[in-house]
């Protein structure tokens, strides 16, 4: 009778009862040592794209992480010849000499040692992008917005579940302090039940707006742009809404065809029948971060008002490095307020609530798990199928027809 034995039965009675000779049992101590402390090799990453998106949001995340191997990047521009006269951030053969460098899509996907792909191209080439990742047998990470049309989404679903491999987008903002924060409280059962939900993403006169009108094309706006991680976090916490009602506007561009402000109302039914969750993002509001809304909850227990914005991005923009322990931490001045009832599961009080740490490494982690089978992917796409392909192109719709 044959027997076989994977690396998680390898124990020392389990050595003992394969009959080895005497001599071989001072070993049967020894050799699952050997197996348990076998570490796995880095996934190899391949990013498309070498601008904002790729500096700012996937590398300073994946460069700390031993479960990741920055291994390639398709940037179209050749290579400088003299790196010297190069900045640093203009081109990936500078600031990562030991990585791969491809020009074409083809040429990057024709490279078996690549395992993970970040698509962070444009929007109008996601779907392009992704397939052909996914068809050259990669995992895929698509930045957001996942695609513009349900139809687009549908078939890099059913691609990927043909190819066998993970399919996820990158909704960086749920691993947010404030989100983190408010995700611990609706667990603990702060509020009861929930009737009123605000979640705002605004931002005075950013300056990384462009100031010309580029013109209006599918995913362009704020809409797209911020509303789909203020639209995706509430659709975590309160599942698909029944009703949609939404308004977009141009307050920075006067006249421009797409929108940098705008507001969506959603509507529930069943047993949140009297809950109202409103999304907002504005560029025009004058007041210091520690003074701008982030979230309001009204619940039947208990209320949360959080002001302020995760500082990921800011740490990261000084230079902090992501795997510092201070990375992530919010300054008191953004720490949100709570008072429950007791009614809440908390009890009854009042105070000031210290904020969870953001950490966007985590969202790479969690990746890694799903890769390696020991969890499962955490950001659905057909998660974001809802968020970017239905409810904001809806909205975008029927502002178009109402001839914004």
């Amino acid at each position: 009778m044959s027997r076989s034995y994977t690396p998680e039965r390898f124990t020392s009675a389990a050595f003992r009862d394969l009959h080895l000779p005497k001599i071989q049992d001072m070993y049967c101590d020894l050799l699952p040592k050997l197996f348990c402390n076998t570490t796995m090799a880095p996934i190899k990453v391949g990013l498309l794209g070498y601008g904002f998106s790729t500096k700012v949001f996937h590398l300073p995340y994946i460069l700390p992480n031993p479960d990741f191997e920055v291994y390639a990047f398709l940037q179209r521009s050749e290579a400088p010849k003299d790196k010297s006269k190069v900045e640093p951030g203009e081109h990936c053969t500078v600031d990562y000499p030991n990585a791969k460098h491809y020009r074409t899509i083809e040429d990057f996907c024709a490279d078996p040692e690549i395992q993970l792909v970040s698509v962070c191209t444009k929007v109008g080439v996601h779907v392009e992008h992704a397939e052909k990742a996914l068809l050259a047998g990669k995992h895929v990470v698509v930045e957001k917005p996942f695609t513009t049309t349900s139809a687009e989404c549908d078939h890099l679903i059913e691609v990927a579940k043909k190819s066998g491999k993970i399919l996820t987008v990158f909704q960086n903002r749920r691993y947010d302090s404030d989100f983190l924060t408010l995700r611990k409280l609706f667990a603990e059962k702060a509020f009861g039940e929930v009737t009123e939900f605000q979640n705002h993403y605004d931002c005075d006169n950013p300056p990384w707006m462009r100031s010309t009108d580029m013109g209006w094309s599918p995913g362009n706006g704020m809409l797209f742009g911020l509303g789909t991680h203020s639209v995706d976090q509430t659709l975590l916490l309160f599942g698909k809404p029944k009703s949609v009602t939404g308004f977009t506007r141009a307050l920075k561009l006067r006249g421009s065809e797409t929108d940098d402000t705008f507001t969506v109302i959603l509507q529930y039914d069943g047993e949140q029948k009297d809950l109202v969750c409103t999304v907002k993002t504005t560029v025009i509001s004058p007041l210091p971060m520690e003074r701008m809304l982030k979230y309001m909850v009204r619940g039947t227990a208990g209320a949360f008002v959080k002001t302020g914005e995760d500082p990921q991005v800011d740490h990261h923009m000084a230079g902090m490095k992501a795997d510092d322990p201070k990375f992530g931490a919010e300054p008191e001045g953004y720490y949100g307020y709570l008072s429950t009832t007791k009614d809440s599961a908390l009890g009854e009080s009042k105070r000031i609530l210290e904020s969870e740490k953001g950490c966007y490494m985590d969202y790479y982690r969690d990746v890694a798990k799903a890769i390696r089978g020991e969890a499962e992917v955490a950001v659905k796409p057909e998660q974001s199928r809802i968020v970017s392909s239905r409810l904001i192109v809806w909205v975008w719709a029927v502002q178009v027809a109402r001839g914004r």
